[in-house]
């Protein structure tokens, strides 16, 4: 739609692209501003949809899903909220049929992927994912500031935006002397974003089972490092990972995951824009089931609208999508828009909208606005294994009777006191450590599940609910060094799913087998922590990888064939145009005005262990960085 169409007036200031931890967070602090925004969402709101799971694919699990921190996994099954992606983690065909999760056909579909569980709906992600916050390491920020060379992106001010934003309710004796002044730990006390710990399952019921566990994973940890380092974060940090005084050490060992819950339910981007809607009811319009289908720009390149398909489960990634047509419609703003779908879809707007790499989008139809061949590439992960094992009793005492629905005990011990097993996402405690002594940072998240997990396939939760009597050890792998993944438009439909790439180990960025090396340290190290299990008989029997796996080329070859990730990034990266770069470092699309991105696709690099702080506190700095230019052009 050319420039000459638009009306000679504007529908708002601001216009952000998704509700997720990004766009949500941007949107709510501009309208907080002053300014006028409408947000777009192409779902609806979880809490008022109706749909099913795996426990319950008839009837609805609404909003129980959202709500109950232990039905993460449903939520992400649920079909209301729910957006299927199929991706490849490899090209050769040989090696991705390996993969026990790929599927050729699903739903009567060719699919030819593994399952990536995405959210449509309002809160993006935030909606579906574990609730875990931690936060980033020191060097993420740091690394972006020596790339662009703008010292705001420096970590000791990147900390402002996770204190403005957090309000922790773990740190109790912290919170009181910050009242004060005093705040050693720099957690933030009086944001938006509500923080917790979970009661430890270890106190509920199988105390002397799990307390097996614990002394094994103690005595393993004295492996890891210095004994004195563990005394004194302990006595600073009381096992909090997101504790300044430790995080500025890069501290390793045994931690609790903070979830990010209100009352012990969930809460995230979605609470966020609603209440702040609710507050500025002339200042933020959320437009819910509103798929943008590309970027409006004018002859000199300037954002100056968007247009978007107005209608209920319009993008084939949609767990029933509609076949329906749907309404065009067009919405003008004075100022901005401001992308924030995620690591794939900013791509694929991006892309629709004529910016990308010029062969790409000519080989679709598509006219070039802008050549910008970044778009699309660089998508990162982490490398995530599951070392998964059958215990040898019926189920876990505190699991007796469960059925993960609002029938059981569990239920409504959480409904009516906020306690039990359903105030936890299913971890029992969690461990950080180098993979090898050289890597600069600790890079293995490993963490205890009372559960059977081993990646993502169709119908994948449904094995929460019938195996009771597993511990799963997930293994983490972050701050990979393959930059090889991409997204890449299928077709110029919009309402078609890109084609994802990410090339895994071998087949992507060459790292001399560093990656795939520090997968197999942590299989290694996490058989340690269950091996007085094995010797008390506790444990029957290791069924992934498999005590038959025991070689390094064994477990590589198992990691190579059965790894997963769920946190994709960094495919519209912050960095110099001439090295790929898509945005400059206050998030503007370079070769356009008014255009920026604010979600997972901005990240160089893969920050930290669990994306969704990094992608929070970058949504409180971009609503900085853009109240500042529009101040300078009032």
């Amino acid at each position: 739609m050319a420039a000459a169409n638009q009306p000679s007036h504007a529908d708002c200031e601001y216009i952000v692209v998704g509700s997720g931890a990004g766009g949500g967070t941007v949107a709510a602090r501009l309208a907080e501003a002053g300014h006028t925004v409408i947000l777009l969402e192409a779902g609806g709101d979880p809490r008022k949809l109706s749909g099913g799971d795996s426990v319950s694919p008839d009837g609805d699990r609404l909003p129980v899903d959202y709500d109950v921190p232990c039905f993460h996994p449903f939520a992400s099954e649920n079909e209301a909220l729910r957006w299927d992606f199929f991706v490849r983690h490899y090209e050769d065909d040989e090696l991705q049929r390996q993969d026990p999760n790929y599927r050729e056909e699903w739903n009567g579909q060719r699919v030819d992927g593994v399952l990536y569980p995405r959210a449509g709906t309002l809160g993006g992600c935030t909606a579906h994912n574990a609730m875990i916050l931690l936060y980033p390491h020191n060097a993420d920020w740091d690394g972006i500031a020596t790339l662009t060379g703008d010292s705001s992106w420096r970590s000791d001010n990147m900390r402002n935006y996770f204190e403005r934003m957090e309000n922790c309710h773990h740190r109790e004796a912290e919170r009181v002397l910050s009242e004060v002044g005093i705040n050693p730990s720099r957690h933030g006390f009086k944001g938006w974003l509500q923080t917790e710990k979970a009661t430890p399952m270890v106190s509920l019921k199988n105390r002397d089972l799990l307390e097996v566990l614990f002394e094994s994973v103690a005595e393993a940890a004295k492996d890891i490092g210095s004994a004195a380092d563990e005394v004194r974060w302990l006595a600073q940090g009381q096992l909090d990972p997101n504790d300044w005084r430790t995080v500025q050490e890069d501290s390793f060992g045994i931690r609790y995951t903070p979830l990010t819950t209100c009352n012990h339910a969930r809460t995230g981007s979605r609470e966020r824009v609603l209440d702040v809607s609710q507050r500025y009811p002339d200042r933020l319009k959320i437009e819910l089931n509103a798929l943008v289908t590309r970027v409006l720009l004018d002859e000199r390149s300037r954002a100056v609208g968007v247009e978007y398909l107005k209608g209920e489960r319009l993008y084939r990634a949609h767990a029933t999508p509609s076949n329906d047509a749907a309404e065009t419609q067009c919405l003008y703003c004075s100022r901005e828009v401001i992308l924030a779908g995620g690591a794939f879809n900013t791509p694929q707007l991006l892309m629709l909208s004529g910016i990308g790499p010029s062969e790409d989008l000519q080989q679709h139809g598509i006219a070039v606005k802008v050549n910008l061949p970044g778009v699309g590439k660089n998508l990162q992960d982490r490398y995530e294994v599951g070392v998964v094992n059958r215990m040898n009793f019926k189920e876990w005492n505190i699991f007796e009777g469960a059925k993960f629905d609002t029938t059981d005990p569990q239920f409504h011990n959480w409904q009516d006191h906020r306690n039990g097993p359903y105030i936890t996402n299913g971890g029992v405690l969690s461990l950080f450590k180098r993979s090898a002594p050289e890597r600069p940072l600790p890079d293995l998240f490993c963490v205890a599940f009372l559960s059977k997990f081993q990646g993502y396939f169709p119908n994948y939760s449904r094995l929460f609910v019938d195996n009771l009597n597993y511990l799963t050890w997930a293994v983490l792998k972050a701050h990979t060094n393959n930059r090889a993944g991409e997204v890449t438009l299928r077709s110029n439909d919009p309402r078609d799913v890109p084609q994802i790439d990410f090339h895994y180990f071998d087949e992507g960025t060459g790292d001399h087998g560093e990656d795939l090396d520090s997968v197999v340290d942590g299989i290694r190290f996490v058989r340690k922590l269950t091996a007085k299990l094995k010797e008390q008989s506790l444990l029957a029997e290791e069924e992934l990888p498999g005590d038959h796996l025991q070689s390094d080329d064994e477990l590589r070859d198992f990691a190579r064939s059965h790894a997963w990730g769920h946190h994709a990034s960094c495919s519209c990266a912050i960095g110099p145009r001439e090295q790929n770069g898509v945005l400059d470092s206050d998030f503007r699309v370079y070769g356009t005005q008014g255009l920026r991105v604010v979600d997972a696709s901005v990240f160089p690099r893969i920050p930290g262990f669990f994306i969704v702080s990094a992608i929070y506190m970058v949504g409180e700095k971009a609503a900085d960085v853009i109240l500042k230019d529009a101040s300078s052009q009032a």
